[in-house]
């Protein structure tokens, strides 16, 4: 059987160059006509969808073989003396996971696009950014080696850029698109160092096989210190891990991502469930054999700002209004569990929990979009209420994701948080998991509450929603059915870990008497804000009025924007905008005006000797002459004082 999927594998090529293709037809020849352009688009990333699926088939086919022995195939993209780069495919249990999320996702967000972006004026440039969107995400998956992928990273940020800034006539969408794509050139550039010295140090930057930077660092690699103490590898570790930090919104490079909520909120749901976010997280786990012949301290450092990150964009959520802003930061929440279940060793659960988040964010992102589309652009869900009746598909499909983000069983996040916090306590990490389990906690409030506000709150008077077309609809009850079976990978007969290129393949047994407690403390979540904004016992406007202080920086997002400014303002354009000034006008511009003023005055000098008399230039030639013998005839009498026999009073 492996041996016939491996025809199929050699076409895996065709899976990120299908919506490739489609940008370039689109951008170039069907722009004037929308219809034609979405339907390329669509087409184009079902057909990946199609070869996604069955190489996830051949994949589970093949056996342990194909874990042991992933499928490689390369052709050279340049060569340059020593210096050889190939571009190709990788395809392994991982890299087959990744595919069919990103396909499944990103031909549901097309789908949906076409009642979301119905009449815009730009619809065939979106579809034609969604096309270059997908291909530069499927192009990374299947990446075989660091450049390779930091060429479609690099795309991947493009496109965000695009999207985010789409309707590029409202400033707040331009500022926004580039908050992102600053922010994230500064994790991009700790990548690039990281990918340059890892080159420089191996000769090379392949994933697999023989002489891949996996191999050497599993047999014949010498660490030594570098920096501080720190190994070679570790700091290697560090500096790459500083991508994903950007990428995947980890605190402090976090900032960038609830802006993006400027983009078309199906945008929105492309770039949190499946593509740019995540794209940070599977590099780690990519690059899993280099954390884990690092130092200890990587890890623990990947685990504490996971943690971190997981709690601190959990507590702003719980005060946001904004009903894709609450999405926004519960995404960099989850991102953070699965980058400290990387960092305690779970490698597993965090891929599991990157498949669930990819369905159920999908799902959510969505389902706000449907709302707003109903509301006509309100986004406030103070604003809203009263849905449930107006929205029944929307209502249920978007409660089944509420449900499954707060860990509820059976729906999908139940086993893939459940398995990260498990992985937390028993590999050594209460702290974490303390955070993490209180976390869980504090998603099922604040989803409980955005959902009892829009869905089950008093209606508006002055509203007047509509169920969405069925381009919006179907697209999510296909998610929501894939929210509440997608965990069920985990179960023994189905093997999850099967999917994860790296380490132990045999899942842990569920241990449910942990899940009690993850699930109890997403009830108490749920109950909480069912308590507060539903039954009303508790006035959330008493709590407000009680803790003014903690409400007003949780509101303001603990004023990290504004700390940024100020630093830009006062430090940066102030002090270090002084010191290069001063810098420039009396070391750079001294140094020019010294020169400046030395030739002047050489060219002063000589300019004196220029007389235009022939018997001054012939006296100035004589004594020319005279000093160079003199000098000459010196030069002799020392070296003939130095002669040896001379010393002793022999002939010379």
């Amino acid at each position: 059987m492996f041996t016939e999927m491996h025809n199929l594998y050699q076409w895996a090529w065709l899976i990120p160059f299908l919506p490739f293709l489609s940008f370039l037809i689109i951008a170039f020849i069907t722009k004037r006509s929308k219809r034609l352009s979405a339907t390329i688009s669509i087409l184009a990333i079902l057909t990946s969808l199609g070869l996604a699926i069955g190489i996830g088939i051949g994949v589970i086919s093949s056996g342990a073989e194909i874990v042991e022995h992933p499928v490689l195939s390369t052709v050279n993209w340049l060569s340059i003396g020593g210096l050889k780069i190939d571009f190709g495919t990788l395809i392994d249990p991982m890299s087959a996971m990744m595919l069919f999320v990103v396909t499944l996702v990103a031909s549901m967000v097309q789908i949906y696009s076409l009642g979301y972006m119905h009449g815009d004026k730009g619809f065939s440039r979106y579809y034609s950014y969604q096309s270059l969107f997908a291909a530069s995400m499927l192009g990374l998956v299947l990446a075989t080696n660091l450049l390779e992928l930091f060429v479609f990273w690099e795309l991947v940020g493009l496109c965000s850029y695009l999207l985010i800034g789409f309707w590029y006539f409202k400033v707040s969408a331009r500022e926004a698109a580039k908050k992102a794509f600053i922010t994230t050139r500064v994790g991009d550039f700790g990548l690039l160092l990281g990918i340059l010295f890892l080159y420089n140090k191996f000769g090379t930057l392949n994933f697999y096989g023989d002489g891949s930077l996996s191999a050497q660092m599993a047999t014949n690699f010498q660490d030594f210190a570098l920096i501080g103490g720190l190994s070679y590898l570790t700091v290697m570790a560090f500096l790459v891990f500083i991508g994903p930090i950007g990428k995947s919104g980890q605190f402090p490079l976090h900032v960038w991502l609830p802006d993006a909520m400027e983009g078309p909120t199906p945008v929105s749901a492309l770039i949190h469930a499946a593509t740019m976010v995540v794209a940070g997280v599977y590099l780690v786990a990519r690059m899993y054999f280099l954390f884990n012949h690092a130092s200890p301290v990587a890890l623990q450092f990947i685990a504490g700002l996971g943690a971190f990150t997981a709690i601190f964009a959990a507590s702003i959520a719980i005060a946001q209004d904004d009903i894709k802003r609450i999405l926004a930061y519960s995404t960099l929440s989850q991102l953070g569990y699965m980058m400290f279940a990387l960092g305690v060793g779970a490698l597993t659960a965090s891929m599991f929990h990157l498949m669930t988040h990819a369905f159920f964010k999908a799902l959510m992102f969505l389902g706000a979009g449907s709302v707003i589309h109903a509301l006509h652009e309100k986004q406030n869900i103070w604003d809203m209420g009263g849905l449930y009746k107006k929205m029944p598909i929307t209502a249920i499909t978007f409660g089944i994701g509420v449900l499954a983000i707060a860990g509820v069983p059976p729906f999908a996040g139940f086993f893939s948080k459940d398995e990260i916090l498990a992985a937390a306590l028993n590999n050594g990490h209460p702290i974490i998991y303390a955070v993490g389990l209180f976390t869980a906690f504090l998603t099922a409030f604040y989803m409980s509450r955005l959902y009892f506000v829009a869905f089950l709150g008093d209606e508006k008077p002055e509203n007047h929603p509509h169920e969405s077309p069925k381009t919006m609809t179907v697209p999510l009850m296909i998610l929501a059915f894939f929210s509440v079976i997608g965990g069920w990978a985990a179960l023994p007969e189905h093997n999850f870990a099967f999917f994860v290129h790296y380490g132990e393949f045999e899942a842990e047994a569920m241990n449910w008497g942990l899940a009690a407690i993850s699930v109890v403390a997403g009830l108490l979540g749920i109950g909480l804000a069912y308590t507060i904004y539903l039954k009303k016992s508790i006035k959330a406007e008493d709590i407000v009025a009680r803790f003014p202080g903690v409400y007003k920086l949780l509101k303001n997002k603990y004023y990290i924007d504004e700390i940024y400014l100020w630093f830009i303002h006062r430090v940066m354009d102030g002090i270090i905008a002084r010191v290069l000034y001063w810098f420039d006008l009396y070391i750079i511009d001294g140094i020019i005006n010294g020169i400046a003023l030395f030739v002047r005055g050489s060219a002063s000098g000589l300019r004196r000797t220029s007389t235009g008399q022939l018997q001054t230039y012939a006296l100035v030639f004589f004594f020319a002459v005279v000093v160079f013998y003199l000098v000459l005839a010196m030069g002799e009498g020392q070296l003939a004082a130095l002669n040896p026999l001379a010393m002793l009073g022999g002939v010379k």
